[in-house]
């Protein structure tokens, strides 16, 4: 059963063994076991009644109205596991084809209510969080839109309706030879629309591409009729308009149906670890081998303190131990050394050429293969570390993350300049942070920056919230004065918001507004999410 005020199953839990929790506490102290604490039953007597008339489509019922309530970002955390959340949509939309989707649209419109485009409520950045405002608010789920309409297997097109999820998507695809490929670490519960109105990055994005290149064209439903982008194969016929849905994050219409390239079930699927003995060796490593386009299909390289962590989180002491007397050996120690992992995908010759050219120039860094045994633990662990978030509040910890990209000549001085301004930032509060950072997509130009950090729980709602308030800020301004974007590939929501203009620009944002503006000139499609301003709740 889904966790409804953590992330996932709540039948799955992920510990962290005991020398974890002793680095933790060495860090940044023990953590704040939370008093009090609000129940389901709490929560649902504080949902008032709806301000909505009745549909057949539509679902009023306290407990639906609350799932879809939030989705995983901090504030959503504090707001449900301290009883804090208080504002909740009117009701819940079903449908189940373009029909009834057009006949919820006009229920809502009818009725003024604003919409909130709900897929698998996995948003850490605020896309869910319902508006203060005095109208209904109608959260449209397209959980049952969830369908492999038609597949052109000579194109390598498949048309998908935009609520179908990760492991659905791929079993689908599975059962005729293809795969898409787009595996973000929510991929378990996140839906194909949400990573299209996101602009979503997959795990193994290097080779499959990102969802940009993925997304070949679909069916959006808008204040202003049905929008049809074909999905030509390539088009010189003015700006491509796929590009204003792509990140729009619900504020230009509803995905529908998405046409998405797709590619054939590969011969091999295999990942690496890797050992280099500091984090500037490993840097070069990789831009050296992204700069020589050598086809790996992902690169994730921990910094010295996100090694550390980790191998302890890892819980296989005796394990851990031989690896570090080998590395040893290699002339490699843990700290300063840092690890990493590359994968490959393709036919046996493709993987085993691109491994062995890519090992080859790491060899040049002092960089050390461990081979496949740390990859494939990845492999089959790689959707489980958020529920670590569940764990670790319970433990007294508060885990999130923030993400950039920027080029390889400012990657360390942006990853060092993120962390010095994470760490200083509870000084006010007499509190520590324990930080570490990886990148996770390499690009021939430059590479993402992933930041995570753990903090120690207030004693209430309103001192947690301000603690993470005050390291989001810290961490966010930090990424701007770098000249990194906000987002590489959570959006922007309304934790990243304030920030957008920096990148954009001032006749850039004008553009976005009055895009916005004419799609939905009366501010009822997720307002308050991507831009605000006049009109906006």
């Amino acid at each position: 059963m889904r966790n409804w005020n953590g992330w996932g199953d709540d039948a799955l839990h992920m510990d962290v063994p005991p020398p974890a929790a002793a680095l933790l506490k060495k860090r940044i102290g023990k953590g704040t076991r939370t008093r009090g604490g609000a129940s389901l039953q709490q929560l649902l007597a504080r949902i008032p009644s709806s301000r909505l008339g009745d549909h057949s489509l539509v679902n009023q019922a306290p407990f639906e109205r609350l799932s879809h309530a939030h989705g995983q970002s901090m504030p959503d955390w504090i707001g449900l596991r301290w009883g804090t959340l208080n504002r909740f949509p009117d009701g819940v939309a079903y449908p189940t084809s373009g029909d009834e989707l057009q006949e919820v649209l006009e229920f809502a419109r009818n009725g003024r209510a604003m919409i909130i485009p709900y897929g698998g409520g996995t948003s850490v950045v605020g896309h869910l969080s319902v508006p203060d405002t005095d109208q209904p608010v109608l959260s449209l789920s397209l959980e049952r839109l969830n369908r492999l309409v038609h597949l052109d297997a000579y194109s390598r097109l498949a048309t998908l309706e935009a609520g179908v999820t990760g492991p659905d998507l791929e079993a689908q695809l599975r059962a005729h030879g293809m795969t898409l490929g787009h595996y973000p670490q929510s991929f378990q519960y996140s839906t194909l629309g949400g990573w299209v109105a996101t602009r979503s990055s997959g795990q193994q994005s290097s080779h499959y591409g990102r969802i940009e290149e993925l997304f070949a064209g679909g069916e959006i439903h808008t204040p202003r009729g049905v929008w049809v982008c074909p999905p030509f194969p390539a088009s010189a016929a003015g700006p491509d308009l796929r590009h204003l849905i792509l990140g729009s994050e619900g504020r230009l219409g509803i995905v529908h149906r998405a046409v998405v390239r797709v590619s054939l079930l590969p011969e091999r699927d295999e990942v690496y670890g890797m050992f280099f003995p500091s984090w500037r060796n490993a840097v070069r490593a990789v831009r050296a081998v992204a700069g020589a386009g050598i086809p790996y299909a992902m690169v994730r390289l921990s910094n010295t303190e996100e090694t550390l962590t980790q191998l302890l989180l890892a819980g296989k002491e005796k394990a851990i131990h031989m690896l570090e007397r080998y590395l040893r050996l290699r002339k490699i120690e843990i700290p300063p050394g840092v690890m990493g992992l590359m994968g490959f995908i393709g036919s046996r010759a493709q993987v085993r050429t691109a491994r062995r050219e890519a090992l080859s120039m790491f060899r040049r860094y002092q960089g050390v293969s461990v081979g496949r045994p740390m990859g494939a633990a990845w492999q089959k662990n790689r959707f489980k570390a958020p529920y670590l978030r569940n764990t670790l509040w319970n433990l007294g910890y508060a885990v999130d993350t923030v993400e950039t990209a920027v080029p390889w000549a400012r990657v360390t001085r942006t990853m060092t300049a993120v962390e010095a301004a994470v760490r200083n930032s509870l000084r006010p509060f007499n509190e520590k942070v324990h930080v570490f950072s990886h990148l996770s997509h390499v690009y021939a130009t430059g590479s993402s920056v992933y930041t995570t950090f753990l903090f120690r729980l207030g004693e209430g709602p309103q001192e947690t919230l301000a603690r993470w308030e005050a390291i989001k800020t810290a961490a966010s301004r930090a990424i701007v004065q770098a000249g990194g974007t906000i987002s590489h590939q959570h959006g922007v929501g309304t934790d990243h918001r304030d920030y957008l203009s920096a990148e954009k620009g001032r006749v850039g944002m004008d553009l976005l507004r009055q895009v916005i503006t004419h799609m939905d000139p009366e501010v009822r499609l997720n307002p308050g999410k991507l831009i605000g301003g006049e009109g906006e709740p």
